[in-house]
């Protein structure tokens, strides 16, 4: 009975996954027409990488909305892009990432792909780690405001030149569905699509290599990782220290250490298998 209730509570992070990914990507019309949702909806930003141009997408990705403020000629600051995102990180952290990103989900379906070898982590993973937070700074914050045009203008770059999500939920359907926009592409939208193959070949043997590795968000959110609301304690007279938690985590957190680890995604599954029912939830406010 354990088993089975571990089992349902396991598949309800996928079910959340899977509707709120077509809830803010619930356009349609768009995909069938090769067009950008263009209503009042667009202006507010979803909490996952959720790319902007994405036919179907009914809000904002916060990364992109913030990279193009930065961009804007004349702004300084991304006032509501940083607010909502100092506000999501405060209250959840990186269970945006567990439960709340489209790409993530991608990610987890596509590591499901049965392979005669699955891998923990990347050779180097130690250093890997801090790659995200060198494109932080450098694609997401430094070059919108500093590579400018002869206008003052700059641009997203992180979406532009890297992001395989923008690649696979906008490139690709826009392409496919608008022949204008296949007599454009050249040189930038193969370097995109060679990105996105490696990304997914990489989730086929690792577990979301795009989050560990490469996403600023999933940066963005592990910084509040700490001091979110939502975040977890291990209580000390029921830990046995077993290691059980560390051998399920899939983003290979040693759990019992650092329950509140950058690198943890909330996803649960240390929870679960904690024999003694250790790791906690901590209570907000408390």
């Amino acid at each position: 009975m354990a088993d089975f209730i571990r089992k349902i509570k396991g598949r309800g992070r996928l079910v959340t996954q899977i509707l709120f990914a077509a809830f803010t990507n619930s356009y349609v019309r768009g995909f069938a027409k090769g067009r950008i949702f263009t209503g009042k909806t667009k202006y507010v930003c979803v909490p996952g990488l959720n790319c902007y141009s994405c036919p179907g997408a009914l809000g904002a990705c916060p990364l992109g909305a913030l990279q193009n403020t930065f961009a804007a000629r004349g702004y300084k600051f991304a006032f509501y892009a940083t607010g909502f995102l100092l506000i999501i990180g405060a209250v959840l952290g990186r269970v945006v990432c567990g439960f709340l990103c489209p790409f993530g989900l991608i990610q987890d379906l596509i590591y499901k792909i049965p392979f005669v070898r699955k891998f923990k982590k990347l050779p180097a993973d130690r250093v890997l780690k801090w790659l995200k937070y060198v494109l932080l700074v450098l694609f997401v914050i430094l070059l919108p405001l500093f590579a400018v045009d002869a206008t003052g203008q700059g641009k997203p770059w992180f979406c532009e030149y890297i992001c395989p999500s923008g690649t696979l939920t906008a490139g690709i359907p826009l392409v496919l569905a608008n022949k204008a926009l296949r007599s454009a592409i050249g040189f930038l939208y193969a370097w995109k699509i060679a990105v996105l193959s490696v990304i997914i070949l990489l989730s086929v043997v690792i577990y979301r290599p795009f989050c560990r590795y490469i996403c600023p968000l999933g940066a963005i959110y592990g910084l509040f990782n700490p001091i979110a609301l939502y975040r977890f304690t291990i209580d000390p007279d029921k830990c046995i220290k077993c290691g059980e938690c560390e051998k399920v985590c899939k983003m290979n957190v040693s759990v019992f250490k650092k329950p509140n680890s950058a690198e943890c995604i909330r996803c649960g599954d240390c929870r679960r298998a904690c024999p003694t029912g250790a790791i906690k939830v901590q209570k907000p406010f408390k």
